[in-house]
């Protein structure tokens, strides 16, 4: 991989797991926020701290190279989840503030998809067939 690319993969990578850590605290101490949308959307206590460990295991898959595709492929599930939940559940606003959980979740979402594009050619059984895309990107 070249050195811009590689400086950008690790920008999504740190991006993307910056921001699930910092939302680990409000998960994990029970935040009057927290407990309103795992309540709303109907998963509870079990939802909110399962989904906390969750991202904290894609988190810490997204900073090492060798796993950085597996911690994006779990974003991914995890912010899609997110995301629908705010469209279907929530609203894009929840308790006022301002559409910026839904834009967070949109981050992350972009940024381990862009993991993903980059790092494609490290996917196992896929990685040789979706790195002739662009041979040149992604190893």
């Amino acid at each position: 991989m070249k050195k811009p690319t590689l400086y950008l993969t690790w920008a999504l990578q740190g991006l993307a797991a910056l921001i699930m850590v910092q939302s680990l605290f409000f998960k994990f101490s029970a935040a009057p926020e927290s407990l309103y949308i795992f309540e709303k959307v109907g998963l509870g206590d079990a939802g909110r701290i399962g989904t906390g460990v969750a991202e904290g295991v894609a988190s810490v898959l997204l900073l090492i190279p060798a796993t950085a595709w597996l911690g994006a492929v779990l974003g991914v599930g995890l912010m899609g989840g997110a995301l629908m939940s705010h469209l279907t559940l929530l609203g894009i606003e929840v308790q006022g503030d301002g559409g910026y959980l839904f834009f967070l979740a949109l981050v992350v979402l972009v940024s381990c998809l862009g993991v993903l594009w980059f790092r494609r050619a490290q996917i196992p059984f896929l990685g040789s067939r979706l790195g002739k895309l662009a041979p040149n990107v992604g190893k």
